[in-house]
């Protein structure tokens, strides 16, 4: 592929840099997502803004940038998903991380690796292909969302329901891979751990703290329950490993100089094919059963949104497939490596794609480091190569 194709890294650069310079974080994303509307317009993709509204857990209205490329004959249909938004700036940059800095093969920026560099990589790709290849088989569905860093994936949940990616045949979604999984470029993500968040209360009795035990601390109890769900063994999976538990928030108290009578703390918990929300509510049980608590104890799951599970479940595509085949076949040829199978250990857009869709979808994406804290990088040369490595793998499924 010749450089004039667009996939050099100068003109990764520009564009990479563009959107880095848009603040953006999630339930902020209008300026994005009209800078990547008036790209795409310009270059006859197609684009439209997905107008949505969550009402009931957060009152967000929210777009997305998508739209359909068709090929003119038969074949797959290939969905092409990014996120635009990125967290909040945290403290400690050593450079305004909304002015994009280059320091060799490294470019600095809020949202550089998590993901611009990989919406970058569609748009570019999708640009270049379609130029080349102006008459194709089957179609291209883009979608470039928004919310992804914050709570439900907004986004996504929303063009699902709006039945906007109805009828594809895969997905490819380049979030950074390697960067994520700290494995080596070229890194191919067949796969991901699910999670699920969940807030145990406990009801306890309250007493004078100068007699503790006339009482039933809350306090106590949600501890000791702790410690046993974070000696729970969980399954094992032969890809995606073990889930974890992660306590994030605890809350207690009670009467100043008396025994708590109110407890709770809140769960993230990582899981793997096997375990779901009953699986998860069984562990919980035993887990107070083993602490042997004299608290009531009640668990509330957090609910979905737009008709969605309230967690992110696990899948794993086949390795086996021939769009994996084409995918591995991409990678090698333009990075003159083989592909490093690798599973995601956490959550993202592409369990909800994989598991409401159901349908077979990769992560591949850049390298760097520090996403979601200061001073976070791409290797430049990482985002470029997952841009060619797209316009192969599109050239693959639909120049047959």
């Amino acid at each position: 592929m010749a450089i004039d194709d667009g996939l050099d890294e100068e003109r990764v650069l520009e564009l990479l840099g563009s959107l880095v310079g848009i603040h953006s974080p999630y339930f902020q994303e209008a300026a994005v997502m009209d800078f990547a509307r008036d790209w795409l317009e310009r270059r006859g993709l197609g684009p439209e803004l997905h107008r949505f509204h969550e009402a009931e857990k957060t009152d967000f209205r929210g777009v997305n940038v998508v739209g359909r490329v068709p090929g003119g004959k038969p074949g797959p249909r290939v969905l092409l998903n990014a996120h635009l938004d990125t967290v909040n700036i945290c403290k400690g940059w050593k450079s305004d991380p909304l002015a994009p800095r280059r320091d060799g093969n490294r470019l600095y920026g809020l949202g550089a690796l998590d993901m611009k560099a990989g919406a970058a990589a569609i748009m570019l790709a999708m640009d270049a292909f379609v130029r080349r290849h102006p008459a194709f088989s089957g179609e291209i569905v883009y979608a470039l969302v928004s919310d992804e860093e914050g709570p439900y994936g907004l986004g996504t949940q929303a063009a699902i329901r709006d039945g906007l990616f109805d009828g594809v045949d895969l997905a490819f979604i380049p979030e950074p891979s390697s960067g994520f999984c700290k494995v080596p470029f070229p890194c191919l993500c067949l796969g991901a751990r699910g999670g699920y968040n969940y807030t145990v209360s406990f009801a306890g009795k309250a007493a004078h703290a100068a007699n503790p035990e006339d009482g039933v601390s809350a306090i106590v109890d949600a501890a000791r329950v702790m410690i046993e769900l974070k000696a729970a063994a969980g399954l094992r999976d032969e890809r995606l490993g073990g889930g974890s538990v992660c306590v994030i928030e605890t809350r207690g108290g009670g009467q100043a100089c008396s025994v708590a009578d109110e407890a709770s703390f809140t769960v993230f918990r990582h899981v793997v094919r096997g375990e779901d929300e009953a699986y998860l509510r069984a562990e919980l049980d035993a887990a107070a059963e083993r602490a042997g608590i004299r608290s009531t104890m009640t668990a509330v799951f957090r609910d979905g949104v737009f008709g969605g599970s309230g967690g992110f479940d696990p899948y794993i595509a086949d390795e086996a497939s021939p769009y994996t085949a084409a995918l591995k076949e991409s990678i090698a040829s333009v990075t003159g490596k083989p592909a490093n199978i690798a599973y995601f250990s956490s959550i993202g857009d592409f369990n909800t794609v994989a598991t409401r869709l159901g349908v077979p979808t990769y992560v591949f994406g850049p390298d760097g480091e520090n996403y979601h804290t200061r001073d976070e990088f791409v290797y430049i040369d990482s985002a470029a190569d997952t841009a060619r490595v797209l316009y192969r793998f599109l050239e693959r499924l639909l120049l047959a």
